[in-house]
């Protein structure tokens, strides 16, 4: 049986919400973010796109782009809202569903077609049934595996549905642009071209070994696809792939105890998160943005899975440390990711550090949640954040 994956992305959702919600933004080109001087635009409608307009952007240079922007702040609890009646919607088509994000998520359709029609008539009737309920638009994107299924989707927005047939393949990854390919990013791409690898069937000119050499895993992953295979499966439900939190700065800060206080306050905040999933991570991310707009991070993987704030907060810390005096900064940021559950090697010897073991440390996380939710999350402070008030 022919395999099928589809792919679902909400149209510009959040910018689209607010247009749905305010009739008065309906047609008019709309950003979603707010008017402080360091602000970035966290969505953008088609109208606004038209004028170079795009989501990330610093409200300051979109505004130049588009003097006629709409500046809105958003509501969260709206686009939650939305988004678990289209998860909903997406229920009623085929038992495997995985969420991607709040706006995308993924079906393995293998096997509707006696139910629903081919491929075709099923994403139409999706985005039908989308739109009837929601009153949004959805695009669509169906391959055979999970990587092109998400690239087709992109292919014909706004409100558009693309098929890669199986036989279609090969072809269309001799014209798809490397970058194309999820993971590819800035960095890699200059390595790529100077191996003249502009498109994603020029993988095939290598070995795997040559790839796996000069990229490790991920090399091997990266040849995969460029023969469009891609093993990921559709996941029942999905899982968050990382939590993280960040703070734009009005006026650039070098004070190391203000940066590292702002750690400690988004580390207890995803700490939390991640607890109130039922989730422990080992990967800690830092992320460093300058006046000039450059962008570092850094990464440490722990060896053992955590979910308490101290935890995440002195990995952060170190971190930021190990990069010395880096001068002015106008954001700071940190995240935890890598979920899975996986086996960890015991140790003969106890590491001060290491709080893994130590249940008194769950306990005390869990009764601070308790707490705070049940008398507000200004219940409980930390020390430290008081003599910063």
């Amino acid at each position: 049986m022919q395999k099928y994956i589809m792919h679902i992305d909400m149209d510009a959702f959040f910018a689209s919400v607010e247009q749905l919600d305010n009739p008065a933004l309906r047609g008019r080109p709309v950003g979603v973010g707010s008017m402080h001087r360091r602000s970035v635009l966290s969505a953008a409608s088609y109208e606004a796109r038209k004028f170079g307009v795009r989501s990330a952007m610093p409200v300051h240079q979109a505004l130049k782009l588009c003097p006629q922007l709409q500046v809105v702040s958003g509501t969260r609890g709206r686009y939650k809202e939305i988004s678990d009646q289209v998860m909903k919607v997406l229920g009623n088509y085929s038992p495997v569903v995985e969420q991607a994000s709040i706006d995308e998520a993924y079906l393995d359709i293998t096997g509707t077609q006696k139910l629903f029609g081919p491929p075709r008539k099923l994403a139409q009737s999706i985005k039908d049934d989308i739109y009837k309920t929601t009153g949004l638009t959805a695009s669509v994107g169906i391959a055979p595996v999970k990587f092109l299924a998400k690239i087709a989707s992109d292919l014909n927005k706004p409100n558009g549905i693309s098929i890669i047939e199986p036989h279609e393949v090969e072809e269309f990854l001799k014209t798809l642009p490397v970058e194309k390919i999820p993971g590819v990013g800035k960095k890699a791409l200059p390595r790529l071209h100077a191996f003249s690898v502009k498109f994603a069937a020029d993988l095939r000119k290598y070995s795997p070994e040559f790839w796996k050499e000069r990229f490790g895993e991920r090399g091997l992953v990266l040849y995969e696809k460029g023969a469009g295979i891609d093993p990921t499966p559709v996941t029942l439900g999905g899982q968050m792939k990382s939590s993280s939190a960040e703070n734009t700065f009005d006026d650039d800060v070098s004070d190391p105890h203000v940066l590292k206080t702002l750690l400690l306050k988004q580390s207890e905040r995803i700490a939390a998160d991640i607890r109130r999933k039922g989730l422990k991570g080992r990967t800690i991310t830092l992320k460093i943005k300058f006046p000039d707009f450059r962008q570092i991070t850094r990464s440490k993987t722990l060896d053992f899975r955590t979910s308490h704030s101290g935890t995440i907060y002195k990995t952060g810390c170190k971190l930021l440390d190990n990069e010395g005096r880096i001068g002015p900064v106008r954001l700071i940021g940190i995240g935890i990711s890598n979920f899975e559950n996986r086996s960890r090697q015991l140790s003969l010897l106890d590491d001060p550090e290491n709080p893994v073991d130590d249940k008194k440390l769950d306990q005390l996380d869990k009764a601070v949640d308790q707490v705070r939710r049940k008398f507000g999350i200004n219940m409980l402070t930390r020390g430290r954040l008081l003599e910063d008030e």
